[in-house]
């Protein structure tokens, strides 16, 4: 019966190590987290990033349902301004799959079988950074990475957004056990 009490939370562990965006977070330790209570996008910093208009208006979509999440409303006198960043770099994986037999050399290659293949795959790796700015002090208070494979499906790249945003947030306010 123990068994089946344990099921549950191992496959539960098992779902959330399989997770495809590795998050990671940075504060100033010093800072009160709870005073901010309103945000504003930093246009000139967003303006600089190079990705398509639509891609950017996914992410501040998925940014700013996130911050109402979190109980912050969207002001033009705010006391946070946010930030984000993108970067996209191209993978290359490479197996390589021999067959045969040759004396002495073992299972796996054969100096006289031409039975051998490597296999190329390509993939995007993208980053999407989230800076949270005090507006008051022009300062970096919080700032936020996730890192995951990208894709060009219009509907699977509107959740993957989503999802970048939701787990690069989680983290934000930080909690007082991190600080």
């Amino acid at each position: 019966m123990k068994v089946f009490k344990f099921f549950p939370v191992l496959l539960l562990f098992l779902v959330a190590s399989c997770s495809a965006v590795r998050v990671y977070s940075d504060f100033d330790k010093n800072i009160d987290f709870s005073q901010y209570k309103t945000y504003a996008f930093h246009k000139r910093g967003i303006d600089k990033v190079q990705i398509s208009e639509l891609d950017k208006k996914r992410i501040l979509r998925a940014i700013e349902t996130e911050m109402t999440k979190k109980g912050m409303t969207k002001s033009d006198n705010p006391d946070l301004l946010i930030n984000f960043q993108t970067k996209e770099r191209e993978q290359l994986n490479v197996d390589q799959f021999n067959a045969g037999w040759g004396y002495g050399w073992g299972w796996g290659w054969n100096p006289y079988f031409w039975g051998g293949r490597t296999y190329v795959t390509s993939s995007t790796e993208g980053t999407l950074y989230i800076d949270l700015i005090d507006a008051k002090k022009k300062e970096l208070i919080w700032e936020g990475e996730g890192v995951g494979d990208l894709t060009e499906n219009r509907k699977e790249k509107e959740n993957q957004i989503n999802e970048f945003v939701a787990k690069i947030l989680a983290q934000y306010p930080p909690s007082a056990a991190t600080k």
